[in-house]
């Protein structure tokens, strides 16, 4: 019988990877057919992504598959969420593709609450406020370029721009766009009344679907490109819904932290928490593959690292720089890794050394030094950040599942579970392909819900435990 395979595509904000994978003998088996790299640039004052780099870095790992003999019949699409891009009424992109890092939303957050408190808007929504979110990106354009705004006819977040450039088709995937803050998590739709008191333009929000729909063929001129035609199918499209999809566990009560480029640590609820306490904690309510809530928090994650080892000229791989954090554990020094300052600055490091100095701390200077800073510091934010989660959902977690790249900074993870005191079970290392992958896998019927997913991914690939 001929082999099924399934592509996922999973773009990052720092790399990109197609990973192919196939059922055998009831596991998923994966492998890595294309990586490229991914980063914002200045563009005409602003920081943008180059999603026509991006498009055609698809095409070539959709490419590299015909040329294994390894043709996927389904392929899904996963980036990080909140950016868009506003289509003209041809189709074509307005303006420039502009990243969440950028500081154009400074201020924005003051003009949407002039037409809705931030309080109601929190209790109508259940998202947490930050100020990258696409709500206060739209004002920012409505703000200052509002003939962008008049011009556009529809507005379509990163991943589903790539699968209309893919197929011709526009869709908006659910889990994404719960992202923008402008979603009821009660009718699980856009919140027209909302977006009619902010002042944007109605059209452009199209109809919401789910993970697991299928989006449509390839366009002739793209088949004619990569030498195939394959199904492209909508996976849950903000790449931290399909890490959550691959955590190894059928508990119905979980804890996890998709652990990368962002920290993300939450668990599943049925029904999202719109609540005054919740949002007084930074909790948010995004959207989960089959409706479930991901109630979680956003935590600055291993940017940090990232930031400071290309600083350092990326002469150090993560193991090194896990290797000299350890070795400076006793460094006494922590930074708030919420805090704004850590965002986008032009040094990491010496945003850390500068926030250590501001504060009265001992101020680092070793990449073992800084590292350890920052390692302990998200260690520490993780462990608040439970006792948050436990007190508002009134449940007690014994183990919290790290998933992403994240999984596999051991002196991160042993931190962790020191600064908790709960079991930390790490793995997936891909978790995003991985939930991407099991999202086409059960909309093709070879496996057949969430919970058998789950079981699959926990039987497929190893964990590590720390306690």
């Amino acid at each position: 019988m001929e082999q099924n395979y399934y592509l996922a595509v999973d773009i990052g904000a720092s790399s990109g990877r197609h990973m192919l994978a196939w059922l055998e003998d009831g596991k998923i088996r994966m492998e890595e057919i294309y990586r490229f790299e991914n980063g914002i640039r200045p563009v005409n004052g602003h920081l943008c992504w180059d999603l026509d780099g991006l498009f055609r870095e698809i095409l070539e790992g959709m490419r590299r598959c015909g040329e294994a003999g390894k043709i996927p019949s389904c392929m899904g699409i996963d980036t990080w969420a909140v950016d868009f891009v506003l289509l003209d009424g041809r189709g074509e992109r307005i303006g420039d593709s502009v990243s969440y890092r950028d500081g154009r939303t400074k201020g924005m957050d003051e003009k949407v609450y002039r037409r809705i408190s931030e309080k109601d808007l929190y209790a109508r929504t259940g998202i947490q406020k930050q100020i990258f979110n696409t709500i206060y990106q739209i004002m920012a354009i409505k703000d200052r370029h509002p003939e962008q705004l008049e011009a556009a006819k529809d507005l379509l977040l990163i991943p589903d721009y790539l699968n209309y450039l893919l197929t011709g088709e526009k869709k908006t995937e659910y889990t994404n766009a719960t992202t923008t803050q402008l979603v009821s998590p009660v009718t699980k739709d856009w919140d027209r009344e909302l977006i009619q008191t902010l002042g944007f333009p109605e059209g452009l929000f199209g109809a919401i679907t789910l993970p697991g729909t299928r989006v449509g063929s390839l366009k002739p001129e793209i088949r004619q490109q990569v030498g195939y035609d394959v199904t492209v199918i909508q996976t849950a499209t903000h790449d931290t819904a399909s890490a959550v999809v691959s955590v190894p566990s059928t508990e119905d009560h979980l804890l996890y932290i998709s652990s990368g480029t962002w920290s993300l640590m939450g668990t599943e609820r049925p029904e999202a928490d719109c609540g005054e306490a919740s949002r007084k904690a930074n909790l948010t309510n995004e959207g989960g593959y089959d409706y479930r809530f991901r109630y979680l928090k956003n935590i600055m994650g291993l940017w940090m690292i990232q930031s400071v080892r290309h600083e350092w000229g990326d002469r150090y791989s993560f193991a090194e720089i896990c290797a000299m954090a350890e070795k400076e554990n006793a460094f006494p020094s922590l930074v708030d890794a919420n805090d704004d300052t850590f965002l986008a600055p032009e040094s990491m490091i010496r945003a850390v050394q500068d926030f250590c100095a501001r504060t009265g701390q001992r101020v680092p200077e070793t990449p073992g030094q800084i590292a350890a800073v920052i390692y302990r510091s998200l260690a520490e934010c993780y462990g608040k950040t439970i006792r948050e989660i436990e007190a508002l959902t009134g449940r007690n977690y014994d183990c919290i599942y790290v998933v992403g790249g994240g999984s596999h900074a051991d002196y991160l993870n042993r931190l962790t579970a020191e600064a908790t005191g709960k079991t930390v079970v790490c793995g997936p290392g891909e978790a995003t392909a991985i939930g991407n992958l099991a999202v086409q896998m059960i909309a093709m019927g070879d496996l057949e819900n969430l919970k058998a997913a789950r079981a699959c991914i926990a039987d497929s690939f190893p964990q590590k435990v720390f306690r």
